[in-house]
């Protein structure tokens, strides 16, 4: 039994899941995956899905009624951002003082969190990867959190994937702009691949499945490799190739590497607006 596995099975008390949309969804599928007891957990969402509301043959409890459902040992908030402000003050009455919140709102900083929702918060930013276990959360945690409330977060949020943490909430800015926003990135470059293939005589169809089984690919070698990007790429490149051409240009003037620090600068900066 892992260190996550251990630390929910040891959770007493009931998980809050508000929201159960494509992101808290993945995460619900994840925890029953990790076998949590399904009577352990609730969600609450207004129109819940027709796979979530199936799980309630499970014993998962779906919109049960607030008497029922009493204060929550976790409540993790996963409505939508703009959503929040109508959602907290529901939200409120089932945290106590030591109800560990985790947070996967994009933009909602732990001192809004703290002031609409109480309890210990964690705030995290998954990424679209996670609908399919392959994503990677960043997570910060309030003062007040303890290191078993954080194990337990952590055995949550990794039901999607990788974890990590960082003890400053300045850098979710940056979290957001490059792992938050960055399959956007990846999934525009399999566009714009496939639409230089068509400039270069491709029919559109065998260009866009060049290029999306290219992207795809090369995503899971990066992933099973223990070599850096730097290194897989130097492996594939022929000095006077024709990589070699192409990169010349890509890591040319106005290039990826200038592109990329002014999106990520950007999407940061953003970011930051959102979050005010």
């Amino acid at each position: 039994m892992t260190t996550s596995t251990n630390a929910l099975a040891n959770l007493s008390g009931s998980i809050v899941l508000a929201g159960a949309g494509k992101m808290g969804g993945a995460m619900l599928t994840g925890w029953l995956a990790q076998g949590v007891d399904a009577s352990k957990l609730a969600v609450t969402d207004p129109a819940p899905s027709s796979e979530i509301a199936a799980l309630a043959a499970k014993g998962l409890r779906v919109n049960p009624a607030q008497g029922e459902l009493g204060k929550a040992a976790v409540l993790v908030a996963a409505v939508k951002p703009q959503m929040f402000a109508d959602a907290a003050p529901q939200l409120r009455e089932l945290v106590t003082p030591s109800t560990l919140v985790i947070s996967i709102m994009a933009g909602v900083p732990i001192a809004k969190l703290s002031q609409a929702c109480g309890g210990k918060v964690v705030r995290a930013m998954p990424n679209t990867p996670a609908a399919i276990g392959r994503g990677i959360t960043v997570a910060v945690a309030d003062n007040g959190v303890d290191q078993q409330q954080r194990a337990i977060a952590d055995a949550l949020l990794r039901a999607t994937g990788s974890v990590e943490w960082i003890d400053d909430e300045a850098l979710m800015d940056a979290v957001t702009a490059v792992s938050g926003s960055g399959p956007a990135y990846v999934f525009l470059l399999a566009e714009e691949l496939a639409r230089a293939g068509v400039a270069a005589g491709l029919s559109p169809e065998l260009a866009t499945r060049l290029a999306r089984e290219t992207v795809a690919g090369s995503g899971e070698l990066l992933h099973r490799s223990e070599l850096t990007s730097e290194t897989l790429r130097k492996n594939v490149t022929s000095p006077g190739g024709t990589t070699a051409a192409a990169l010349d240009v890509l890591m040319g003037p106005g290039g990826f590497q200038p592109l990329l620090t002014r999106a990520v600068a950007a999407a940061t900066k953003r970011s930051r607006e959102l979050a005010k």
